[in-house]
């Protein structure tokens, strides 16, 4: 029998993290749970107000922030945010890569400016910090972890969002990548990807209704919160503090799902169905084989519609 007292420690005491995006919604909600576990936090916003309210519920609360106002994306962004942490607590210990907009359009209107705006604040923002931690962490010389945030989205694409799932795919892929690259440093590489009540959520329909309610006070149904994976931002928020902490130094390279009442791990691509003809494949042997051999069962794309419960007219179910 395992025995609760002997498990690694969760504790965060003396160690210091970045968390980008974290002036409100699920960035603040990290930055606040890695407080609560006793780190000291770089808060980053765009806005100055924002991230300063955001350091205020963290101190207030007893924990230790500051604030650099920065938008993440160029190396310098990144230099600063690493900086900051360091000039600030003395060193950094955790990266948790954050900071998103959307810009979402169909492929055919969507403009050079839609895509290269949220690529640049996703996917060439978490390289930058990242690379920035990286080489902070390895001259330290005593481990750390990189926590980037990717996306259902990325793991499976998303209608209208071509710029927003092709960086989240990205960022799945770096970790694995950094995985290998930072394993001898003792540095740990995992997504966590959220599923909660957010600016970029409250827009899908089925949701609507219940982000509304959740306003006014009423709580998540269990059919969201179980079934769905659907919660609020604190709700994500414990599997970060958990990967930056001893408990999980054996845990790496992983793409780990989190919403509501729900955990999970994601799978990493494979191939699921293979064929073999003698001498090679010509386009012909391909289409006379491909439904009866690697076709058969055909994967499927989108993020699953909510299986939502029927009610009478009107009325949203408990």
């Amino acid at each position: 029998m395992s025995d609760a007292t002997s498990a690694p420690s969760t504790s965060l005491d003396g160690k210091v993290a970045v968390v980008t995006g974290s002036g409100r919604g699920l960035g603040l909600a990290y930055a606040t749970a890695l407080a609560r576990s006793g780190a000291s936090v770089v808060v980053n916003d765009v806005d100055a107000d924002v991230a300063g309210q955001a350091v205020e519920t963290i101190t207030e609360a007893g924990g230790r922030a500051v604030a650099e106002v920065v938008p993440v994306g160029t190396a310098e962004a990144a230099e600063r945010l690493v900086g900051r942490a360091v000039s600030e607590f003395g060193r950094l210990d955790v990266m948790v890569t954050n900071a998103g907009i959307l810009r979402d359009r169909v492929l055919w209107k969507m403009t050079d400016d839609d895509f290269d705006a949220v690529v640049t604040t996703h996917l060439r923002g978490t390289f930058t910090c990242a690379r920035a931690a990286a080489v902070r962490l390895r001259e330290q010389g005593e481990g750390g972890s990189l926590v980037l945030v990717a996306s259902p989205a990325g793991q499976r694409g998303n209608f209208g969002q071509t710029n927003y799932a092709a960086a989240k795919a990205g960022i799945a892929a770096m970790v694995r990548t950094w995985s290998m690259e930072l394993a001898r440093a003792g540095v740990t590489v995992n997504a966590v990807v959220p599923v909660a009540a957010t600016a970029m959520t409250e827009t899908i329909p089925a949701f609507a209704p219940y982000v509304d309610a959740l306003r006014g006070g009423e709580p998540l149904p269990g059919f969201l919160r179980k079934g769905e994976g659907f919660g609020t931002p604190e709700d994500c928020a414990a599997l970060v503090p958990f990967l930056a902490s001893e408990a999980a130094r054996d845990v790496t390279g992983q793409c780990i799902g989190i919403g509501g009442d729900k955990l999970a791990l994601w799978s990493h691509p494979q191939e699921v169905s293979v064929a073999y003809a003698d001498g090679g494949w010509s386009p012909r042997t391909i289409a006379e084989t491909w439904h009866t051999s690697v076709g058969r069962e055909p994967q499927a794309v989108g993020i699953p519609a909510p299986r939502l419960p029927k009610a009478p007219e009107g009325v949203i179910p408990a």
